[in-house]
């Protein structure tokens, strides 16, 4: 299929495919009156995703999760870039013995995945992010779509979560949140929304089969989160305002992409791996001047 669209787009540069909800979408960017493109990410090329726009995590990251962040589990194949989760089972090369450091005292790695992120090569300020991608909702699938300022530290550096899974009080969920910071080091200030993924799957029961847009509307009056055009989550800006004054929403921030296992996402011991999250393309626009 992939080779007869290539094949159409080198007979007919000018023509357009319908979305397939279930494959990647090889049509132009949509184009919106009043705005332009700025960024344009398609992973429509095959090997490593480009350098030139991102980098990857290494070992263990945040939040006490399972996996060990390598670049071999991104590629870019089939439209897409594919994040695989996989087991492991290799000694962990940071290992200390009786150390108190969760990143140290683990002697091996039973999981590797992969994240992404364009953190000091490519940022904005404002704008319409749109990431269309599949996420798997075994357990233990913990995928993000998500961004961080530069300037401060976490949480004053203020993160947007426009897409997470995981299962809060074990009920799987699709999840959009901001946080900012408070008067207590690495405590945020979180507004967030979650939404069952039952909710999604009583109108469609291919829901999870699917790609999904997910799209933010930044502004600086405020932080708008959507998947294909509902509304998860609303957040002023006017109310992210750090303790000293600082205000990481009206900073710029980049982009993570990442496949974490475990923790929230809940036990992956008895789940089929791999386990995948797939984006077929980030594009960001912003207001003409």
């Amino acid at each position: 299929m992939r080779q007869t669209i290539l094949l159409a787009l080198v007979l007919f540069p000018g023509i357009t495919f319908a979305e397939n909800p279930f494959s990647p979408d090889y049509s132009k960017p949509t184009q919106y009156a009043g705005m332009q493109l700025v960024f344009s990410e398609e992973f429509n090329y095959e090997g490593k995703p480009d350098s030139t726009i991102w980098n990857y995590e290494k070992g263990f990251a945040r939040n006490h999760e399972l996996q060990w962040y390598q670049s071999e589990n991104a590629n870019c194949k089939g439209g897409r870039l594919l994040i695989e989760g996989k087991r492991a089972d290799f000694p962990n090369p940071n290992y200390v013995a009786d150390s108190k450091n969760w990143k140290k005292n683990r002697e091996k790695v039973s999981y590797t995945s992969s994240s992404i992120t364009t953190s000091r090569k490519k940022s904005w300020l404002f704008g319409r992010f749109e990431v269309r991608a599949r996420i798997d909702t075994a357990m233990g699938s913990w995928p993000a779509i998500w961004l961080l300022g530069e300037n401060y530290e976490w949480p004053s550096s203020g993160e947007i979560d426009m897409l997470e899974f995981y299962r809060p009080d074990n009920v799987p969920s699709i999840l959009a949140n901001v946080a900012s910071g408070t008067d207590r080091r690495w405590t945020a200030k979180w507004d967030g929304s979650k939404k069952p993924i039952a909710d999604f799957l009583k109108n469609d029961k291919k829901w999870s089969q699917k790609y999904h847009v997910w799209r933010m509307d930044w502004t600086k009056d405020s932080i708008n989160l959507y998947v294909d055009n509902f509304l998860l989550n609303t957040t002023l800006v006017s109310e992210t305002t750090n303790p000293d004054g600082t205000k990481p929403f009206l900073q710029p921030q980049y982009l993570l992409l990442n496949l974490a296992l475990g923790e929230n996402g809940g036990d992956p011991s008895h789940s089929k791996f791999p386990i995948t999250f797939e984006v077929d393309y980030v594009r960001v626009y912003q207001q003409q001047e």
